[in-house]
């Protein structure tokens, strides 16, 4: 999964991302990206493919979530139904319980740095 997401991030595809905020930052004790901060894209041996850096930081209900955040995640929803269907089912088939009030983290990033070929096409790392 990891390499679909980052073709989809090299390819600017996909300026957006996801997370539950008590299972991916309450429970490991992180803080909230904040816009202009600067991350690195890895790949499945940790290796750095590119830079993005974020640009917006909104913390939603599930139930909230805008289509233009679906849409950004790049990832082929046809609607913010869609998104929330697939979306419920991928944390809950890791475990965690998602509600209509659930708080969701929505990041949007920009590609700042990295070799614009796609990730599966054997980009090396960046330094």
């Amino acid at each position: 999964m990891r390499t679909w997401l980052n073709d989809l991030v090299m390819s600017k595809a996909k300026t957006g991302t996801a997370g539950l905020l008590e299972y991916d930052y309450r429970a490991e004790n992180e803080e909230l990206e904040h816009v202009g901060e600067r991350l690195a894209l890895v790949d499945d041996n940790g290796g750095q493919l590119a830079e993005v850096e974020v640009t917006a930081v909104t913390v939603v209900p599930f139930n909230e979530v805008t289509w233009e955040f679906a849409d950004s995640e790049g990832e082929g929803y046809r609607s913010v139904d869609h998104w929330g269907e697939a979306h419920r089912r991928f944390w809950t088939d890791a475990g965690y319980e998602v509600h209509d009030t659930t708080e969701v983290v929505c990041m949007s990033f920009r590609l700042i740095d990295g070799d614009s070929r796609p990730a599966s096409e054997g980009v090396a790392s960046g330094s």
